[in-house]
């Protein structure tokens, strides 16, 4: 019954919306939104370091005066999800909801909230708090404040379960800052994965200040792969992709890469040395790090974007000095660029390549990722949560 009523309010907002927004950003709103007390959710959590999610109803915290609430309509798979849920990065709080690339409309703002107003289409990503104070804030580089509250996992005292919980589920409350527009002229579904699949590879693929001709290297070919090779291409670049499975091969190339190389053996990478200005590497395991970068020409840069167990990879120091090659690694993105990846995604059809599925079907998604099958990323609808 508390569903039901929840549904009905969302669905009256929804429609006041369209009947007047500026209604809605009033402060009957924000009062409405502030009285209603924490907020009804349920999707899949982690239980454990299984890696099997089970259906859970757990609170959000009110709307805050800086908040947003969105009623989630679609939420993919990242490895990251994995790899959390699972403990490869530490210890964890359980239950834990995972889900990082969310999309949705908005229901409710907060007293403050300019930037968006009820029935806007929204996102969020990997970020849902900062300081928004420190020199990484100011500089639009948010990711990298020490007060970034990430969108799961993270101890949050706002948190009624103490923790931030993410997007496999049927709302979330986000401080505005936080939450991105989504244009009208692209689906929820193909908006999904660039929240971080498309910021992740984006944002050092404009550092290195790719162009039209330049000869970049992507690694690992998922559902970041994918999206890196898109986003290279749609710049201009002329791009090599390595990846361990022949099965992907054809799809690469229909993606618009120049040359899919299939490293089946280290060898392979041989004949490539010194050939590319630029790669990325998207492979979130241990892997021969020196071997791949030492394809890209001297003093030119390699980016790792994947991150393995314990975030650790192992680095052969001698093999990357004998390559001369500029080794650095990258976290997302700002919340700038963020906006900006999902709009230049939007205006050039560079769109991810999706599967939609149900709610049921996540933890047999989640051995697909593990297996190199998923092609490219799992959309979950969040009705069905």
């Amino acid at each position: 019954m508390a569903d039901d009523k929840d549904l009905t309010r969302r669905e009256f907002i929804t429609q006041s919306g369209m009947v007047g927004g500026s209604l809605l950003l009033a402060t009957p709103m924000s009062a409405f939104a502030a009285q209603q007390g924490n907020i009804q959710s349920r999707g899949y959590a982690a239980i454990d370091t299984s890696g099997k999610l089970v259906p859970w109803r757990f609170e959000r915290r009110p709307v805050g005066d800086n908040d947003i609430l969105i009623d989630i309509k679609y939420a993919s798979i990242c490895h990251s999800d994995i790899h959390q849920m699972k403990g490869h990065w530490g210890p964890q709080k359980y239950p834990q909801v995972p889900g990082h690339e969310i999309v949705g409309i908005v229901t409710a703002v907060g007293r403050k909230v300019t930037r968006f107003k009820a029935g806007d289409r929204a996102g969020v990503g990997c970020m849902v708090d900062s300081c928004l104070e420190c020199p990484d804030c100011k500089g639009q580089e948010e990711q990298y404040c020490p007060e970034t509250v990430f969108t799961y996992g993270t101890p949050e005292k706002s948190s009624p379960t103490g923790i931030s919980q993410g997007g496999y589920s049927t709302n979330i409350v986000v401080r505005d800052h936080f939450a991105v527009h989504i244009p009208d002229h692209i689906s929820f579904q193909e908006a999904a994965p660039l929240l971080c699949a498309g910021i992740t590879t984006y944002s050092p693929l404009m550092k290195s200040q790719i162009r039209k001709g330049t000869k970049v290297g992507v690694a690992g070919i998922g559902g970041l792969g994918h999206m890196a090779i898109k986003i290279a291409v749609a710049k201009g670049a002329e791009v090599y992709a390595f990846t361990t499975s022949p099965a992907k091969v054809n799809d690469i190339l229909a993606f618009g890469a120049k040359e899919a190389i299939v490293v089946d053996d280290i060898k392979k990478l041989a004949p490539y040395k010194g050939k590319l200005d630029y790669m990325i590497s998207t492979i979130p395991v241990q892997f021969d790090v020196a071997a791949y970068a030492a394809v890209v020409k001297p003093y030119g840069s390699f980016t790792q974007v994947g991150m393995p167990e314990r975030f650790e990879l192992t680095l052969s120091n001698l093999g990357l000095s004998i390559s001369r090659v500029n080794f650095n690694a990258s976290l997302i993105g700002g919340m700038k660029e963020t906006q900006e990846v999902v709009n230049y995604c939007a205006d050039n059809k560079v769109l991810p390549k999706i599967q939609v599925i149900k709610a049921e079907q996540i933890n047999e998604a989640w051995e697909s990722v593990v297996n190199k099958n998923a092609r490219y990323r799992y959309v979950i609808d969040a009705a069905t949560f």
